[in-house]
């Protein structure tokens, strides 16, 4: 192992900030480089620098108080805790860099925004389906699925249940999520891949963090021909808006087995609909939680939201 190999080797171990020292530190307890010179704290140091003038994007450094770096991988900014950064930085004076956050961090928020209309959802990672390395896989997969169930307030509703045709008592959704839509050329493709994503749902929408004004008029117009909704989504969940509704179609069950032959959580997603659908009265309250237990966590109040969005550099203005 290089003297390089070791300092990044460190830093994934301390997986936080950690001074020239400190690294340096490290590195002789877990045996990762022999030193053999007199001051070889300082070559770690120096070569800690030459990381950040040379440009390398696997490190990145913060400057204390103290006047003193402290180095960490880029791969965990986004995730290293406040505290970390030192007691000096001021959470409220962070400024928070523009589309500086990942898409599948918009996921928790459809999550909670959907929440709040009694949907369950689940995110489908296609990168875990058996046609993984099938780049036109992307067309198929949809990035989240809900669930909504129509709410059954007595027994006799219950039975009721049994006698009509179970399809008519839930609707499943689909949702092909994006970080910003600014042209006409990202609406027609992230729109017909929803199209794409969602042919076998009762419902289909394309969300979005960022829309263009500009292309309201064209939203609508495709809305209207293929069916597709369309929601804003918010850094306050409950204030993302159904810019256009999505019109329902009938599930597409070829579609449905296709998917659940190809990907484990969208397989494991229909099962759960299925047990709840079957179970009887005892059985009911159980499954409904095992349910919401298997999908996507969703926040909890305004606090977690706004921690949550400052973490993952998510605008909140």
């Amino acid at each position: 192992m290089t003297i390089k190999e070791s300092i990044l080797k460190s830093l994934e171990d301390i997986s936080g900030l950690a001074n020239a020292s400190e690294i340096y530190q490290h590195i002789v307890n877990k045996g990762y480089y022999e030193f053999g010179a007199k001051k070889p704290a300082a070559i770690v140091s120096g070569i800690l620098g030459e990381f950040i003038k040379n440009g390398d994007s696997r490190i990145k450094r913060n400057k204390t108080s103290g006047e003193t770096y402290k180095y960490y991988l880029t791969k965990i900014e986004k995730t290293v805790l406040i505290d970390q950064l030192g007691s000096e930085i001021d959470p409220d004076k962070i400024k928070l860099k523009k589309n500086d956050y990942q898409e599948r961090d918009l996921h928790k928020l459809l999550s909670s925004f959907l929440k709040n209309t009694d949907t369950f959802s689940k995110t489908i990672f296609h990168e875990q389906s058996l046609s993984s390395k099938d780049n036109h896989q992307k067309w198929i997969h949809p990035d989240v699925i809900g669930i909504q169930f129509l709410n059954l307030q007595s027994k006799i509703n219950q039975t009721f249940l049994k006698a009509i045709n179970k399809l008519d008592i839930f609707k499943i959704s689909s949702f092909e999520i994006k970080r910003e839509i600014n042209s006409d050329y990202e609406l027609k493709k992230t729109f017909f891949q929803a199209v794409s994503n969602s042919s076998w749902a009762n419902y289909g929408y394309l969300v979005a963090f960022e829309i263009s004004d500009s292309l309201n008029e064209e939203m609508e117009r495709l809305n209207q021909s293929f069916g597709i909704g369309i929601i804003e989504l918010k850094a306050n969940p409950y204030e993302s808006k159904i810019l256009y509704p999505a019109k329902y179609r009938d599930l597409d069950f070829k579609t449905i087995d296709k998917l659940c032959k190809i990907n484990k959580d969208f397989e494991k997603f229909i099962e759960q609909i299925e047990k709840l659908m079957t179970a009887s009265d005892k059985y009911y309250k159980s499954s409904e939680k095992e349910l919401e237990e298997f999908c996507d966590k969703y926040f909890l109040n305004d606090t977690e939201i706004d921690i949550y969005c400052r973490e993952k550099y998510i605008p909140i203005d």
